[in-house]
């Protein structure tokens, strides 16, 4: 099952039976909005605070791929989750309400590959037979908890990125159909000792680039494998660099081929400076479009590198660097 020297190689191939993204009013004006299950209007999802809303967010998504998997919340034998919340509030009380047993996960942005990566591998080990992962983020609590709250109205520079309001989620059966989990390659923390939290795609770019080169070496593959090699979050600012690098260490990607969910998300127009990011990002992102493309056979083979800054407000006002981590997963029809 190990190759290499960070990758999993799953010989069950788990399948990916079912998925769900759910978003929130922004999200639904963006370019992705016809591969949402739900689109909310109201940022507050009826609730009466922002914490409230993402929790929903995440229990509709489960509630969604667990239906359209054609199960009970009973036959999930594990449920795997990443937020960004202080103690990861928003999985935890989710899975509260799923009464799944859980296995909470804090990866920052790259928590939704962390995910599906696992749940794999409890899959192909036969230590289960259905898994749930997940990942979420909400604009709102977001920026209350790393930044200011959003009626201070704080003006912010280009290189900053827009937390996505959404969450996705994915059934992994040892039995069914649809696109396989084929291969996952656990990053590295690595900080190149940048500071700034309104430049997290620069923080996080050199670490996508260590994983994708390990995903590269363990497993003796060149880009040209997969039609779509897709990093998380790192917005326009983040992928240019990882590009850049990538070129630097002998392994360039083409750009036709090379994207990132913060860039896809949202339209030119909508006002997201380098694009979007959080937990939601890629979860929605790769949940919903991308593997709705696979199902359209529109997509053979993708690699989802999910991207995340290891800061907290702690480490921030301590004056600490920003580390990045990436994990990348192998997805194939």
């Amino acid at each position: 099952m190990l190759q290499g020297h960070q990758t999993w190689v799953f010989q069950s191939k788990p399948a990916i039976v079912s998925s769900s993204a759910v978003g929130g009013p922004f999200e639904a004006r963006g370019a992705l909005n016809g591969d949402f299950d739900i689109l909310h209007g109201d940022i507050w999802l009826g609730q009466d605070s922002f914490e409230k809303a993402e929790k929903k967010l995440l229990e509709q998504a489960c509630e969604v791929a667990i239906d359209k998997a054609g199960i009970k919340k009973e036959d999930v034998q594990f449920f795997l989750s990443g937020d960004l919340m202080n103690q990861i509030i928003s999985s935890s009380f989710t899975a509260r309400t799923l009464g799944v047993p859980y296995l909470g996960l804090f990866g920052a942005c790259s928590s939704s590959m962390e995910a599906l990566a696992l749940a794999a591998l409890l899959i192909d080990s036969n230590s289960a037979e259905n898994a749930l992962a997940a990942a979420s983020s909400h604009n709102a609590s977001v920026e209350k908890q790393f930044r200011y709250p959003t009626e201070y109205g704080s003006q912010k520079p280009p290189t900053a990125q827009w937390t996505v309001t959404g969450a996705g989620a994915a059934i992994l059966s040892k039995n069914g159909n649809g696109p396989r989990v084929t291969a996952a390659t656990i990053g590295r923390v690595v900080d190149m000792g940048l500071s700034d939290p309104y430049n997290m795609g620069s923080a996080m770019a050199p670490a996508a680039v260590d994983t994708i080169q390990a995903h590269f070496r363990d497993l003796n593959r060149e880009p040209s494998y997969y039609d779509l090699i897709a990093t998380g979050d790192l917005g326009r600012v983040g992928h240019k660099i990882a590009a850049e690098l990538l070129i630097k260490h002998d392994r360039e990607i083409p750009p036709e081929i090379f994207t990132d969910c913060g860039i896809l998300i949202y339209k030119e127009n909508q006002p997201v400076q380098a694009g979007g990011s959080g937990c939601g990002c890629s979860a929605t992102v790769t949940y919903g479009h991308l593997l709705n493309r696979m199902r359209k056979n529109q997509l053979k083979r993708m690699l989802i590198v999910a991207t995340g800054a290891l800061l907290s407000p702690l480490s921030y006002q301590q004056q600490e660097s920003i580390p990045g981590i990436a994990h990348a997963v192998a997805i194939e029809m």
